[in-house]
């Protein structure tokens, strides 16, 4: 083989090492891209929730006859205790996008310092710890987002909770005598719902 085919070999392997070390950054650049989007439509939905439950509780302060409301004062209670949980929720995942805003700026900023890299062949080490940097940013907001997720998962306990006590409460005695307190039919021994976070 001639000097030059060596020549041209090690090139075309120092562009291929080089093009790899650049596509890395770049699929972490569109995971995190991934999460914002996911983690904004979230925040979205509980400001939505936010707004109809301060309207639910406006409706029921300014009842003109609370008496005739089943359950005034655990609504109202509810209906705060929601509103105090919404709200974290809402601050957690801000506190996330944030985070991962940040996770996509040094990862951005990797791929920059890559390409610097392979063009001044200067500072070869510089890649890697704002790389991971990026990446502890995108693992404290994966642990936000975890927060986020089981607050979520106690808000609609909670919720459901209160509206099969408004239920047996307002039904026929001889209706919501079938069903126990869990709102399962009383002797019904049928497939149990999954109560994970995968469960319908």
């Amino acid at each position: 083989m001639a000097a030059n085919d060596v020549v041209n070999v090690t090139n075309i392997n120092s562009v291929i090492e080089f093009l790899t070390a650049m596509v890395t950054p770049a699929l972490l650049i569109s995971a995190t891209g991934s999460l914002v989007l996911s983690t904004s439509t979230r925040l979205g939905r509980v400001v939505d929730r936010v707004r109809a439950l301060e309207v639910r509780l406006g409706e029921l302060i300014y009842a003109e006859d609370k008496e005739e409301v089943p359950l005034y004062e655990k609504r109202v209670e509810v209906i705060v205790d929601l509103l105090d949980k919404v709200t974290s929720r809402s601050r957690l995942l801000q506190r996330a996008m944030t985070t991962f805003y940040y996770g996509l700026m040094f990862f951005i900023l990797t791929s920059v310092a890559i390409a610097v890299v392979g063009l001044a062949n200067v500072y070869r080490w510089m890649p890697i710890p704002i790389g991971i940097v990026g990446i502890m940013f995108l693992f404290y907001g994966s642990i936000l987002m975890l927060k986020e997720t089981r607050m979520a998962t106690a808000t609609i306990n909670s919720e459901m909770d209160f509206t099969w006590e408004l239920a047996r409460k307002v039904a026929p005695k001889d209706v919501a005598s079938k069903y126990n307190r869990k709102g399962r039919i009383k002797g019904y021994d049928g497939p149990k719902v999954s109560n994970t976070l995968g469960g319908d």
